[in-house]
């Protein structure tokens, strides 16, 4: 069963704290966006952590150097998944899901700005990531043309363990499950919800159904 995984892209930990203690019931994942974590640092991944020891804590750190280091502090903070680029160099992965092992925790690489993103998951699943995030960040979400089947076509064709992060939302959830993708991440379609309690409820039952 594919997991939700909602992304939190607020700037304080109290706004953070207070989405997920409405959506919490409803998601397998909390993720702590990258934005977040560096307005609030490393204390919001803790906070976050102990308020919800259940759910897996995803620290976006967008790593693009030092992997072992800044995978270990997040490790450290709370974190139970961290991620790295996949544009960056391959030594950089390997020392991430290095200090993931000695952690018992987990690595996964992001794809923003890879250009073949079929290819380089394929490449960094070899090194013992948890599974690729194909992802359409915000600024090329917003770009004319973009389409989050792009991403989900990417992750059929693969073949190995990926989230679908950009886009997603009740009208494609059903497609990012359909395709065999380990996490579905919705970000706006949960906090920009009036009501993002119901957002992910529903979610979570669509992708369920």
């Amino acid at each position: 069963m594919a997991k939700l995984q909602v992304a939190i892209d607020l700037l304080t930990t109290e706004a953070a704290l207070e989405l997920a203690a409405k959506v919490a019931p409803y998601v397998d994942i909390i993720e702590l966006g990258t934005p977040l974590i560096k307005a609030e640092g490393l204390k919001v991944v803790t906070a976050m952590k102990n308020a919800h020891p259940e759910k897996l804590v995803f620290a976006d750190m967008k790593t693009a150097d030092t992997g072992a280091l800044e995978a270990e502090i997040a490790f450290k903070a709370g974190a139970d998944l961290v991620t790295v680029m996949g544009t960056v160099d391959d030594a950089t992965i390997k020392g991430a899901v290095e200090s993931a092992k000695k952690y018992g925790k987990q690595v996964v690489v992001d794809t923003i700005g890879v250009k073949d993103r079929v290819k380089r998951a394929k490449e960094v699943t070899a090194f013992g990531v948890a599974f690729v995030e194909l992802h359409a960040g915000l600024d090329e979400q917003a770009l004319p043309g973009y389409s989050v089947e792009t991403l989900i076509n990417e992750g059929r064709e693969a073949q190995v363990p990926f989230s679908v992060a950009g886009g997603v939302n009740l009208n494609t959830i059903k497609d990012v499950v359909a395709a065999g993708a380990t996490v579905a991440v919705a970000g706006g379609a949960i906090y920009g919800a009036k009501d993002p309690a119901e957002a992910a409820k529903a979610l979570k039952e669509a992708m369920e159904a």
